[in-house]
């Protein structure tokens, strides 16, 4: 193999690990984010539910 055929194969193997190491970043910012509404929609629900409790006689 030449000089430029494996300069070409790292430069492939360079772009696959970054396109894994991406996808494992962003697979995990998205749970992070998915978590996070989910315990901020909770915590808008037990305000809902403080203030109509609240007003309620």
């Amino acid at each position: 193999m030449g000089i430029v055929s494996k300069a070409g194969d790292w430069a492939f193997k360079a772009f696959t690990a970054g396109l894994g190491i991406t996808t494992i970043y962003l697979t995990a910012t998205f749970s992070a984010n998915v978590y996070k509404g989910l315990v901020w929609h909770n915590a808008q629900s037990k305000i809902e539910k403080e203030q109509s409790a609240e007003q309620a006689p």
